[in-house]
């Protein structure tokens, strides 16, 4: 990243800040031992305020422009009832249809002011991935269209349900009940990579478990940054820029880390669902999330590409008196929860989070199955 990059990101990071106090904490940051660079990017955000003022007074966008959608509003046949969540450039509300069924969904898009050709271009891929698939643990995709503004939205199944993670704890499932659990997760992604499509941000708020008959049944939602292998999505342009990273710092590959994302396949998904048995075994990602709060980028990037984590069972050695917290989550001794990670949990999980992917499973149905194997008691 040449010197004028740097700046720009830094920047563009700096305005992202929700208060002035967490800005300040970011610049001093970024910026640590380089004066000048401060200074340049001190100017640049005052320019920025000073013509933010400008443009208010002189030139106001109309309405129509500026104006999100709120509850009551109609886009299509679908009224909104209540916004959901919120990410980078698009917002999910919960709507309701009333023809030609009646029904609840979830209707997601993008956000005022941020339908860029490039934004548009990722959205519709988004739209285009979840169209293609059809399975019983990925969110199905009903419907899609374009507001009169122009800007485009997709309507999938309301998926109510909570993070894999969280329900895991709540409803203090043991060891074996989340790797039940996890297999499903792994058919269902290896079902996306036998659609051409590379999720790329397996996270516990992208798998959602919800009840289908008393049974949790999770749900694997959000393909907004999936990339498609061998087809093209859409008749837009669409690309990673070099210097944009994709996906979740805690659940990265090291090859997403390395910014280009010009060679990312379906094993960065095997590293990101080994991070997310890491954390259903031991409540923790293999990173300690202060890790991610303290670092810069390129010291982010720098610990995914070549810093070992440590295996499960070490990790949980390192807990303190938070390991019996976490053994009661599984409904079990703390002891007990270490020795059963110990073995072929610790081997199955950093096979899955190799650096090098070429020693990573191979599809996530050969996870999966090693983790079937473990169960039966079979060699992995």
């Amino acid at each position: 990243m040449n010197a004028a990059e740097r700046t720009h990101d830094i920047f563009a990071q700096a305005l992202e800040q929700k208060s002035p106090a967490e800005r300040e904490n970011y610049l001093a940051q970024a910026c640590q031992g380089d004066p000048a660079l401060r200074r340049e990017i001190d100017s640049l955000l005052r320019a920025h305020e000073q013509a933010g003022d400008f443009l208010g007074k002189r030139m106001p966008l109309p309405a129509v422009e500026i104006a999100a959608e709120c509850p009551g509003t109609m886009i299509g046949r679908y009224k909104l009832l209540q916004k959901i969540v919120e990410g980078g450039f698009g917002v999910v509300y919960m709507a309701e249809q009333t023809e030609p069924v009646q029904r609840k969904v979830a209707l997601k898009i993008i956000k005022a002011g941020m339908d860029t050709r490039e934004v548009v271009a990722r959205f519709e891929a988004e739209r285009q991935a979840l169209a293609l698939m059809d399975h019983p643990n990925i969110a199905k995709v009903l419907d899609a269209g374009a507001t009169e503004a122009g800007r485009p939205y997709f309507v999938m199944e309301l998926v109510n349900g909570i993070p894999i993670t969280d329900y895991c704890d709540r409803e203090q499932l043991r060891t074996a009940d989340r790797l039940q659990l996890f297999i499903r997760v792994c058919h269902a992604v290896q079902h996306a990579h036998q659609k051409g499509i590379i999720h790329r941000d397996i996270k516990p708020n992208n798998v959602l478990v919800t009840l289908h008959d008393g049974e949790p049944v999770p749900k694997v939602i959000d393909f907004g940054v999936a990339k498609a292998l061998g087809q093209k999505l859409t008749e837009k342009t669409l690309f990673t820029a070099f210097q944009h990273m994709i996906g979740t710092p805690a659940y990265m590959s090291p090859e997403q880390a390395e910014l280009g994302g010009l060679d990312i396949d379906t094993r960065a998904d095997i590293y990101s669902l080994g991070v997310l048995l890491y954390e259903l075994l031991t409540g923790e990602t293999p990173f300690d999330t202060s890790t991610w709060r303290r670092a810069a980028l390129d010291e982010i990037r720098r610990i995914i590409r070549e810093t070992e984590p440590p295996k499960p069972s070490t990790r949980l050695q390192t807990l303190g008196d938070k390991l019996a917290e976490v053994a009661k989550h599984r409904h079990t001794e703390p002891v007990a929860l270490s020795q059963l990670v110990c073995g072929d949990l610790d081997w199955i999980v950093m096979k899955a989070l190799e650096k090098d992917r070429r020693r990573r499973y191979e599809t996530p149905d050969a996870f999966a199955n090693d983790v079937a194997r473990h169960l039966n008691s079979e060699p992995v």
